[in-house]
């Protein structure tokens, strides 16, 4: 699996306060429980949301970071030789061509994954390395990450050090170490 010896890296582009909330922490939430290192955002500085993803990670362990970026365009520009761009979007690469392919001929670099909130400007199609569709209907960018991560992550190798909160498997009801 990819994750196993690549870092991976999320880009939340465009976050707006009130509308993106919930989704923008959900984003979080899923690279996270799939090993993503960090997770940079733009769009609006949104210390509410900041502290949330802290506060689980403080609870559920783990190592993942949380980065805002006033310039998203500037962050590209000076940070695209670091990474191997996929631009998660409905028009691309089918999803499951670029599982496959991105196994066989893997990059020497980390993944940077661009998930879009509000409008994402063609520039963005440009300097991806990959665009990849879950789907060619619209659908929520949470379940289009939460479906890439899931092809490259093994989530049970996954390590959470330092967790006040672990869940023990139970198939009829909930089992919870602290």
């Amino acid at each position: 699996m990819y994750c196993d010896f690549m870092k991976i890296y999320i880009f939340r582009f465009g976050h707006r306060l009130e509308r993106d909330k919930r989704i923008t922490t959900h984003c979080a939430l899923v690279s996270r429980a799939f090993g993503a290192t960090k997770m940079f955002y733009s769009g609006q500085e949104d210390p509410s949301f900041e502290n949330s993803v802290k506060e689980v990670q403080e609870d559920w362990g783990g190592k993942f970071a949380l980065e805002y970026v006033p310039d998203w365009e500037l962050f590209f520009e000076e940070n695209k030789s670091k990474y191997y761009i996929v631009h998660l979007t409905m028009y691309g690469t089918a999803f499951d061509d670029f599982a496959k392919l991105i196994k066989k001929s893997i990059p020497r670099k980390p993944l940077l994954i661009f998930v879009g909130s509000q409008k994402v400007p063609t520039d963005v199609y440009h300097f991806a390395d990959a665009n990849v569709c879950v789907t060619n209907q619209p659908h929520s960018e949470v379940a289009a990450l939460g479906l890439l991560l899931n092809a490259l992550v093994d989530y049970k190798k996954v390590k959470f050090p330092g967790a006040k909160i672990k869940v023990k498997e139970n198939p009829k009801g909930k089992t919870i170490i602290r």
